[in-house]
């Protein structure tokens, strides 16, 4: 297997600048139903379409499928001869080999997985199988083949995984599968004879870390899938029984991330008793921790000391640390369960974050997003309000891919306070130059 290649500055550099002539000539020609390595696309948005695909009792057939080496087998031929772009440093790029323990390697295929253009070119090769199955396979067409039925064809694509509906499984080997094969075969790729397979949707099938699985009362619903659990839960565990000499708070703040991480993933299925499962089998978990650190200690002398009574729970685990004033605070471990499950709104399929006509669309969509991401935590909600979503100091939008820094206007160490009438939002950028710089900071005026 081809080792991570990890391009110089320098070409980085270069990488970076061609790609903002190119991402917006694969946006306007990319696959609608393409979500990976797109702006303003997400897991999220893949998982919606696949249920809507689903959502029809005539839809009851999935080719699961996987492209086996995908960046390490894209034809340089292909690329240069339909690439909109420079071909000579196209070339250079391709063809510049990669080191590995000292010794450099010739490319003769495949494009490296750590270049900052590479997802883009990875997507101009991929695109063009949606369109290419709407043209043999139409919305509205009827198929003598299946009793003049519609064949209900529909794919929908993540980076280099991808499913396609149908209503009949012969027409998915006899006609699509051989089709998929052809179309990738020009590319230089080929299908991982594993992981393609074809699925009933009463059986289920995972994707993208989630199950789809239409059950015996007709509901189709998405749920995390058992692998995806089970690899989370391996590695919580593998923390906890690591952390021999970590303090509770210590403890709390290297698992807190990863759950909230993991369940915001997971919000917008079908989660809720899945997060029960995941609350209480971390319980157990942390529960054995705590004995492990007193192994003479009973249960009622260490209960109270790791957990605490909090809303309607008596079994909170918590720790104990100081804040920057010296004041003794309690740090509560986040429960999956509590993170509340919401269906997520798909971004349309034509919408395209180039085009001025939908401008105001994505950023109905960012503000909403951001609300989301600041639903827990009221200072950063209501000075994002405040600021009407800008930073204050080069007055471009905060969203949540420039992230965000919380500035005090008057520092700490001047006495400042720590409430939302001292504190700014600016963009990480920005906050690293007003130290730098040592320059003033002031509340935005409301008009």
């Amino acid at each position: 297997m081809r080792p991570l290649g990890i391009p110089t500055m320098k070409d980085r550099a270069q990488q970076a600048l061609y790609l903002l002539a190119l991402a917006p000539v694969v946006e306007t020609t990319a696959d609608k139903n393409s979500y990976g390595f797109r702006q303003q696309r997400s897991c999220a948005d893949a998982m919606e379409q696949c249920f809507r695909a689903l959502r029809s009792a005539n839809t009851q057939w999935i080719l699961e499928g996987d492209i086996k080496s995908c960046f390490d087998k894209i034809s340089h031929d292909w690329l240069l001869a339909h690439v909109p772009i420079d071909r000579v440093i196209l070339q250079k790029w391709l063809k510049s080999g990669y080191m590995e323990k000292h010794v450099l390697h010739e490319t003769t295929d495949g494009i490296p997985q750590g270049g900052i253009i590479s997802p883009a070119l990875a997507n101009c090769a991929l695109d063009g199988l949606e369109r290419l199955l709407q043209e043999k396979y139409p919305a509205g067409k009827r198929l003598k083949s299946l009793g003049g039925e519609k064949p209900c064809v529909n794919l929908v694509r993540y980076a280099d995984d991808f499913v396609i509906t149908s209503k009949s499984k012969e027409l998915l080997e006899g006609e699509i599968q051989p089709l998929v094969v052809q179309f990738l075969q020009e590319r230089g790729l080929e299908l991982s004879p594993a992981k393609t397979v074809i699925t009933h949707v009463e059986h289920g099938f995972d994707f993208l870390g989630q199950n789809v699985r239409r059950y015996p009362n007709g509901k189709l619903l998405i749920k995390p899938s058992k692998k995806n659990v089970g690899t989370f839960l391996n590695g919580i565990r593998r923390i906890i029984k690591d952390a021999h000499g970590v303090s509770a708070a210590d403890l709390i703040n290297q698992l807190n991330p990863k759950f909230r991480g993991w369940a915001n993933y997971h919000r917008h299925v079908v989660s809720k008793r899945t997060f029960g499962r995941v609350d209480h089998t971390i319980f157990s978990s942390l529960w054995q921790w705590a004995r492990r650190r007193h192994p003479n200690k009973s249960p009622r002398w260490f209960k109270p000391k790791y957990f605490d009574r909090r809303g309607n729970s008596d079994w909170f685990f918590f720790g104990e640390t100081c804040d920057d004033e010296g004041r003794l605070t309690k740090v509560w471990l986040y429960h999956a369960k509590s993170t509340p499950i919401k269906r997520h709104v798909k971004v349309k399929g034509e919408a395209n974050p180039y085009d001025p006509t939908y401008e105001t669309y994505f950023e109905e969509r960012e503000g909403a997003h951001m609300l989301e991401t600041f639903r827990r935590i009221r200072t950063l909600r209501y000075l994002w309000y405040e600021q009407r979503g800008l930073c204050t100091q080069c007055h471009t939008k905060i969203t949540r891919l420039t992230g965000w820094r919380l500035h005090y206007c008057v520092p700490r160490v001047k006495c400042g306070s720590t409430g939302a009438t001292n504190c700014v939002l600016l963009h990480p950028e920005c906050h690293d130059r007003v130290h730098r710089q040592r320059l003033p900071v002031s509340k935005p005026r409301l008009l």
